[in-house]
This record gives structure tokens, sequence and C-alpha cells, in this order.
């Protein structure tokens, strides 16, 4: 727990920033936006229309938009920009129909009355139909500041830090401490805001100067708080850290834990991690020098970003065609393979696979009607999904896309029959799971490699080389054992990292 509380400074005020930030933007935008749909009523429908449609797209798949929009528009499109930004405007529609409603709801009679007393329009608007149309606004946008906290946990794969960082990486450590201080602090945020913009609404309506005051003064306390801490670090001119990069599992976050620990050893130099990141937003920042390197899968380059249609015998082959095409065509540093290979795998319960008699894939083609296939979110959209088709013909009764860190205790516990696992993953062996061989070639190579920045390269090339004396130094059952430390022995990715590297030859590093 000591552990977990140490963070929560860090994360509590990133995602403070976010959701006062993207609130503020939400409240600046929404509002004056409604006033010009109650004067011009013709607007409201396509207005409200666009702001319903974006409320319809999926949190998680709005912040992806916002991540390759800013991508091709060439401007930073990871971290707090694209998430800032998809919190603006998942925070719209509330607040803009609550502004519209709210303003047509004021009596006519009222509004005729102050006609009759000889204000302008604008007067009517700022005198009596807004003030009587506070109550339903402050509505929308307690609705906003609710919505928007949540959302804002689900900004750490695009790269902004956040209390989401506790959920995913708790989530696929199996550490529940982390993800229960992670949803915890969320609530009481959720909680603390909602109060006090609903208390604000109490004090202005009644007239309560003095609780105004003191509401007002927390709420700017908070805006100059996390202001001066946006500020400090935008401002800061100082050594940039190496940023690291790991994608949304454990294995991810033990080596990048690795290579971050190496280079602080080796070279003094400041390391940043930037964990969970999806896999095509991860090589994207590493490509635009937004991230300075990570570690990647030879079968998920040659697959997702070479488009490859076919494979190479040879895994070597497979490399050196791949540190080509990304040296010439991407600008990405092939700093070498870590000395194994993690790729996929079809996996069953021992005891169901002995029972089918089922020990390769090709043995699921007469069953496989009758079995559920559960994998990772990105799985069913790869070219590796559509070859194991291809090669072995399977159609499969159900299948189930779920994140990475429950599939396996939902095939020991047999809510599906076979999942798409990872091969060094240490929960094979602690689940008693079987891995199919796939005796048709479906899969790609996966060697475990090294990939780093451009950037990295010209500006910090010691860096580079300090990385690369990590090449082959990891086989497949180190990995399995280190991916199992963190999620069946409960310790965080950082130290097992530590203590791999205090373990490592030092004839071996430079």
């Amino acid at each position: 727990m000591s552990d977990q509380l140490a963070l929560l400074p860090e994360y509590l005020t990133a995602h403070l920033e976010l959701t006062l930030f993207a609130l503020a933007a939400g409240i600046l935008l929404s509002i004056p936006l409604g006033v010009a749909v109650h004067c011009t009523p013709r607007m409201e429908r396509p207005v409200l229309g666009v702001a319903s449609l974006i409320q319809t797209i999926p949190s998680l798949a709005l912040l992806a938009v916002m991540v390759a929009a800013l991508a091709a528009l060439g401007m930073q499109s990871i971290g707090f920009l694209p998430a800032f930004i998809g919190l603006t405007l998942y925070s719209l529609l509330p607040i803009l129909r609550n502004t519209v409603t709210g303003l047509s709801q004021v009596a006519p009679s009222l509004i005729e009355a102050a006609r009759g007393v000889g204000m302008t329009r604008r007067q009517r608007l700022w005198l009596v139909e807004l003030p009587l149309a506070l109550p339903v606004i402050v509505a929308g946008i307690r609705t906003a500041t609710v919505w928007t906290v949540g959302m804002a946990t689900l900004s750490t794969p695009v790269g902004a830090a956040s209390l989401g960082n506790y959920i995913f990486s708790g989530l696929q450590t199996r550490n529940l401490t982390a993800v229960l201080v992670g949803c915890v602090a969320a609530a009481l945020l959720a909680l603390l805001l909602d109060g006090l913009v609903g208390g604000l609404a109490v004090a202005v309506e009644h007239r309560k100067r003095r609780l105004g005051a003191v509401i007002l003064g927390v709420i700017a306390a908070l805006y100059v708080l996390t202001g001066a801490t946006a500020a400090r670090g935008w401002l800061d001119r100082g050594e940039q850290p190496v940023r690291v990069g790991a994608k949304p599992y454990t294995e991810q976050y033990v080596l990048s834990e690795i290579l971050a620990g190496q280079i602080r050893r080796t070279n003094g130099l400041p390391v940043e991690v930037i964990s969970s990141l999806g896999s095509i937003v991860a090589f994207d920042a590493l490509a635009t020098d937004q991230i300075d390197a990570y570690v990647d899968y030879s079968g998920t380059v040659w697959a997702t970003i070479m488009h490859r249609e076919s494979t190479p015998d040879s895994r070597d082959s497979v490399l050196v065609e791949m540190a080509r095409y990304l040296e010439d065509e991407r600008g990405v540093l092939f700093v070498g393979a870590l000395g194994y290979e993690n790729t996929y795998a079809l996996a069953m319960r021992r005891t169901e696979s002995q029972r089918l008699g089922v020990s390769r894939i090709r043995d699921l083609v007469p069953i496989a009607a009758n079995l559920s296939l559960g994998a990772d979110f990105e799985f069913f959209d790869r070219r590796e999904w559509r070859d194991l088709v291809d090669v072995y013909g399977l159609g499969f009764r159900e299948h189930r896309n779920m994140d990475p860190s429950l599939m396996y205790a939902a095939v020991a516990n047999g809510d599906v029959d076979v999942i798409t696992a990872y091969s060094t993953d240490g929960r094979i062996e602690a689940f008693d799971l079987a891995l199919l061989e796939d005796d048709e070639g479906a899969f790609p190579p996966y060697d475990a490699v090294i990939l780093a920045s451009a950037r990295l390269g010209r500006e910090r090339p010691e860096a580079v080389d300090t990385l690369r004396a990590l090449v082959g130094q990891i086989n497949a059952d180190q990995m399995r054992r280190l991916n199992g430390r963190v999620d069946q022995g409960g310790e965080t990715a950082a130290a097992v990292a530590a203590a791999f590297l205090d373990n490592l030859d030092p004839a071996e590093t430079p």
C-alpha cells in the first residue's frame, strides 16, 4: 500500500489537471454556444446533434481518434493534448443541452415583463434568463464533472498520466491494491468536485455570499495549484528525460523498467516511463520522437507496421528485413533482440486438452465449432487472426474480446475454452495451461526487440549503446519467471527489473 500511496500525489495532480482544464474549456464552449442556440432556434438541431454524436462515441475510441488526428497534423499525439481535447468534447453535451433547456424554460411572462420595463435583449439575457436558468445549467455542469473525472481515468493508453495508471497497471499485474487506490481516489475526487459545483449553485441561488466566497476560493485554489504544476512542467527547460514506453501488460511493464533502469544506472540520465500505451500508439509515438525507446515484437512490427503478407522461414531473416525497413522507411533505430520470443499461442486448460486429445492447433479444427475463443482487444483485428483462420480453417462458436489480464483466469475457470496466450506469460504455468503447437506456422516469429527513436540516437547515442548491452540477455524462461514474480508473486515491475539488473553480468554492460 505504501508504494501505491507514494504515487498518489503525481497521479492525482495529473488527473486534476486534465479534469479541471477540460471542464473549464467545456464550460467556455458550451454555455456561449447554448446561448447562441437559444437566440437562433434553427441552430438547435444541428448543434445538439453533433454534440450527441460525439457523446455516442465510446470514450476510448474518442481518445484514439484524437491521437490519430493530432498525428496526422504533425502535432503532439500522446500525453496531455489528446486527452484534454477528448475530455473537453465529452463534457460538451450535458452543459450545452442543459443551457438550452434552462433558457427555454424561463416563463414567457417574465421575459415579457422585462421587455415591458425597457430592458434590451442583452439585459434580458444577463439579468433575467441566465440567472433563472442557472440551476439547470449547473446541473449539466455537475453531470459533466462526474463524467469527466471518470473518463480521465481512460487517458492512460494515450500517454496521459492519471489515476487510470493505477487501474490499468493494477488490472494487468493483478494488483488489487493499486486498482482500489485508483478507484477510490477517482470516486472521492468526483464527489469533491460535484459537491463544490453544487454548493456554489446553492450559494448563488440563496444569496449566501460567505459560502459562495469560500467555495470559489477552494475552486480557485485548485486551478492555481494545477495551473502552477502544469506551467512548471511546460516551462522547465532543464534536462529532458529519456521517455521509455510500455504496452498495457505485465511483460511490457517489466521490460520498460529494465530499459529505464539500465539508462539511469549507466548514463545517469533522468528517465520517464510512460505505461499502458496502445500498440500502434506506442510505435507512432516512437517514430515521431514522442517517446525514445520501448520493446516491441518482430511479428507485431512485421504484420501490423510493415503489413507483410508472408513470413520468411528464418527468424533472423525477419529481424534483418525489419531492421532495414524501420531505419530506412520510418526513421526508427533497431537496437537489437533481447534473446527470447514471446509469440501468440493458443492455450487451453491442460486437463481439457488431455481429455479432448488436443496438443496442436490442427487438432482443434473438428471441434472448434463447439468451443469459445477469448482474445485480447486487438487480436481479431490483426493479420495473425486472419492467417490463423486461413491456414487452419478454424471456426469457433464464439469470439470474446477481453482485457489480457483476465484471459488466463477466464480459461482456467471455464468461462472460455481457448485463449490467445502470450508464450512467456507467467500465468500459463500458474494456471496449468497447455500451449498448442502451431504445427503449420500460422503465427510469425515474435522476437522481443528494443527500438529507439532517431532523436535518442542523434542526441544521446550513449543511451542507445547502453540499451544495446541488453541484447541477448534475456531468455524465455527468465522472462516467464520475471512475469510470474509480478503476476503471482505480487512484486512491483520496478522491483523485479531492479533485481534483474543487479544480477546482470557486469561484463556485459558498457
